[in-house]
């Protein structure tokens, strides 16, 4: 699940975003493909799997979704507890995502971190980042500050598994299905606040777009290209087991000196997305 920092919307003048190497990404496709829809071609002509826009992926995430919540709520009541008494601010943290074809949500996290975070520090956090509170810290470990997301899965915002929801002035990537709680760019990234804790804090920002951004992009596309219900099943699996390879600073070195991200770059990475 996201480990992202959670900061408002913001103008996107206030950003460090410097150019991303050109991207060949999966799921775009030349307009009369077979597998369009007409709302793709009007969106700028995707290729998806039958399953990323199913319906059966919706009924599937409100089967998964509905008893999930109904024997959480006692935990999420402790949860919510904790986090009032951890530090002055809301208990739970509220923030405009886009979603599928850039539509606007407001997702729904445990606050992890000082009131006001955002106003203090770079725009993705690092590993022991002083702004995340004790129950912060606890909730991030076990990826308990996502959970209040289910509710986003249960109005139909967001998806169990699926890309993540992006910033709308910070990531320019339009995802053309809902998107996820976890995923296979989510799982590979699950370690990323100990990469950028290898990262200065001016740099951090430019080091995400450059370096961590265009490989959570060939990844997400290439779920939303051959996603089925078993690789759903199967990332889910390994997202609440917390199994599979977590990508390192080292990791990120090694492509560093790709320019263009196509398939035989990222051979070697050890994400099951079929």
């Amino acid at each position: 699940m996201s480990t992202e920092i959670y900061i408002p919307q913001a103008p996107e003048s206030t950003l460090r975003r410097p150019s991303l190497p050109d991207i060949e990404i999966v799921w775009k496709a030349q307009p009369g493909e077979a597998g369009f829809s007409q709302a793709h071609r009007r969106q700028g002509t995707y290729r998806m799997s039958v399953w990323s826009e199913s319906l059966v992926k919706r009924a599937f995430d409100l089967v998964c979704v509905v008893p999930a919540l109904l024997a959480g709520l006692p935990a999420l009541g402790v949860i919510a507890l904790a986090v009032r008494c951890s530090s002055r601010g809301p208990i739970i943290f509220r923030q405009q995502r886009a979603g599928r074809f850039g539509q606007l949500f407001t997702i729904y996290k445990f606050r992890t971190m000082v009131a006001d975070s955002e106003r203090s520090g770079p725009s993705h956090t690092a590993k022991d980042d002083p702004r995340i509170t004790a129950v912060g810290k606890f909730l991030r470990r076990w990826k308990l500050d996502e959970l209040p997301q289910l509710f986003n899965v249960l109005r139909g915002d967001m998806s169990l598994v699926g890309p993540r929801p992006k910033l709308p002035n910070h990531d320019r990537a339009v995802i053309p299905c809902r998107p996820g709680i976890t995923g296979a760019a989510t799982l590979a990234f699950r370690n990323e606040q100990s990469i950028l804790s290898a990262v200065s804090a001016e740099d951090i920002e430019a080091f995400y777009q450059e370096r961590v951004a265009p490989l959570k992009l060939r990844l997400d596309s290439e779920y939303m290209a051959s996603a089925t219900a078993f690789s759903d099943l199967r990332l889910l699996c390994m997202t609440l087991l917390r199994t599979g390879h977590r990508l390192t600073h080292t990791d990120l070195e090694a492509l560093s000196n790709e320019r263009t991200v196509d398939q035989n770059s990222y051979s070697t990475i050890p994400v099951i997305i079929h």
